[in-house]
Order: structure tokens, then C-alpha cells, then sequence
């Protein structure tokens, strides 16, 4: 980044000479890869897996900082590119005005996660997967459980690194202190897929706190897993997430409606079968990775028809 990915977008113009390819796809813009297929010399479109200029925003970015510099490629990127695949209906509207093309399609979901098989842990386990940083909540997460743990019984586990510095900055630090002093806490770190899809078996239910997002994967893996999810009312995610019928959703700076859509769930276990069995229904039908792969196929063409050779 401090050269802004200059390095980069020449070893992927080399390499690309060689492949020749018809059309290049630039997935995120959270790294190169975005800038690097908009300065290809190749038709190219981009997808956008976080807004980071939303997120610079969220984070309040300091001038120059990795948030702040990454939020300006971003637009850079977006005016440049052929078109913009946005996996929520919150994403076209921030790139509409700048991006030439856009079209609407979610994340594909690993099929892996459509076979977890459920084995649901009678004391229920609260899943909350992102890493531990100030814009998903985690700590505000935590202050609102704590009234409900003499009402239900529940274990809240966390999957995530810590993501700041020294060595874990105020924030992570604030973190591992909120969840050593609750014996209903763990914090288990980062899990691989094959982890991830056995808590998933685990889980009573996903939680996600956070307080910008655009489409969580963590979101439509539970979906597909058959786990019931109650997640933040922002951002993509209630493109995701249906409230009352494929999950709940609350204000994530209200703590007492989180507490209160998560206690529903927990009092409430007929609701929480009823809305996973929906969300596995809408997750086959709308993030199947064969439904996402033949759109991405149709979004080819059409950009290579712009650019006849």
C-alpha cells in the first residue's frame, strides 16, 4: 500500500500479457486486486466485498491511514472499471453514481456449508464470527448479554483474530478483558473452514453485532448451514436477512433491542427452527455457487460484447 499497490499492478499487467485472457475480474477493494484489474489493459469488472469507503468512514480514518488510503483506490477503481458487482442493493446505491455498469449479485456460499449437519448443544451456543475490531461491535455485544444471563442460559463464543496493535490495541485489549471476566464468553481465535462449519453444527444461533457491512459471509454460510441468525439492521445486510422470517434484526447501537431480538430467539426455539429452515431455503436458491457462477457467465459476456476484438 505505501506505493499504492504500484508493484502490483505491473506484475499483474506481465503476467496478463502472457494469459491474454478476454476479460479480467477484480474481486474486493480492500487490496490490489480491484486497481490492478482497472489498470490491466484488459475489458475488467470488479466486485465489491466491503465499502471501504463506508468503512473508513464507520472507523473515522486518520489521513494516510490504511482505511483512508484504501477508501480512495476504491473510488478510483469503481470510476475506471467496465462495471461494479454489488452483492447487496447498500452497495449499488454508494457506487451508482460513480461506476459506468452495475449488477446485482450475492456471494456464492461453499456447497460444503448446505451439508453441515446440525447437532444443536442443549446449553446453546451463541456464534459471533468477524474479527475483533471497533466497526463489529463485539464489546457492545457483551455489555448487552450481561442482564440476560440470569433469564437464559447460553455460552457466547467468539471466531476471530484480534486486529490491532500493540499488541492488540484499546479495543481488542477492552475485548479479552470483558470476555475473561464472563465465564459465558470464549474467545477460540481464528477457525479454518472445516472449523467453521463444525460450530456452525454446534450453534444455536449466529449473532453479528456489527455496525457497517455490506454481505457478510459469516451471514449467508448460516443461512445455508440451517443456523437461525440475528444480525445488525445495516448496511447489505437486510438484503440478507429477512426480519421475522429468514432471521431478526436490531440496531446495533441500541443495546436493549439487541438483547431483546437475541433473548427472543433463545425463549423462542420453534421460531428460531422455523426461520433457519426458510434462510436454508433462500440461501439454496440465492447463493448456490452454481446460481452466482452462471450471473457472473452472463456478466462476462455482456462486457465482452462491449469490447468486441
Amino acid at each position: 500500500l505505501r506505493s499504492l499497490y504500484l508493484g502490483c499492478i505491473r506484475a499483474t499487467r506481465r503476467k496478463l500479457r502472457e494469459i491474454q485472457p478476454d476479460i479480467v475480474h477484480g474481486q474486493g477493494t480492500e487490496r490490489d486486486c480491484s486497481i490492478s484489474a482497472v489498470h490491466s489493459g484488459f475489458p475488467n469488472v470488479l466486485t465489491i466485498h466491503g465499502n471501504m469507503r463506508q468503512v473508513a468512514k464507520a472507523l473515522g480514518a486518520r489521513p494516510f491511514s490504511y482505511f483512508w488510503l484504501t477508501a480512495r483506490l476504491e473510488s478510483r477503481a469503481v470510476r475506471r472499471t467496465d462495471g461494479v458487482i454489488c452483492q447487496t442493493r447498500y452497495t449499488r446505491e454508494q457506487v451508482q453514481s460513480l461506476a459506468r455498469k452495475t449488477w446485482l449479485v450475492p456471494n456464492a456460499v461453499d456447497q460444503a456449508c448446505f451439508e453441515v449437519q446440525r447437532n444443536v448443544e442443549n446449553e446453546p451456543i451463541l456464534l459471533c464470527v468477524a474479527d475483533i475490531i471497533s466497526y463489529k461491535n463485539q464489546n457492545q455485544l457483551i455489555r448487552s448479554l450481561d442482564p440476560m444471563v440470569s433469564e437464559h442460559k447460553f455460552r457466547l463464543v467468539f471466531l476471530g483474530r484480534v486486529n490491532e496493535a500493540a499488541p492488540y490495541g484499546p479495543y481488542g485489549a477492552e475485548f479479552l478483558r470483558l470476555v475473561k471476566a464472563r465465564p459465558w464468553c470464549r474467545h477460540e481465535g481464528i477457525a479454518d473452514r472445516q472449523q467453521l462449519r463444525q460450530w456452525l453444527g454446534r450453534a444455536g444461533g449466529l449473532v453479528l453485532p456489527t455496525l457497517e457491512d455490506n454481505c457478510p459471509m459469516v451471514v449467508l454460510e448460516a443461512m445455508a448451514a440451517g443456523v437461525p441468525v440475528v444480525a445488525s439492521r445495516v448496511g447489505g445486510v437486510p438484503d440478507l436477512v429477512e426480519n421475522g422470517k429468514t432471521g431478526l434484526l436490531f440496531d446495533p447501537r441500541n443495546g436493549d433491542d439487541m438483547s431483546a431480538a437475541i433473548a427472543k430467539l433463545l425463549a423462542e426455539p420453534e421460531l428460531g427452527r422455523t426461520l433457519a429452515a426458510e434462510a436454508k431455503r433462500q440461501a439454496q436458491k440465492r447463493f448456490h455457487p452454481l446460481v452466482v457462477a452462471r450471473r457472473h457467465v452472463e456478466i462476462y459476456r455482456e462486457i465482452m460484447k462491449d469490447h468486441p476484438k
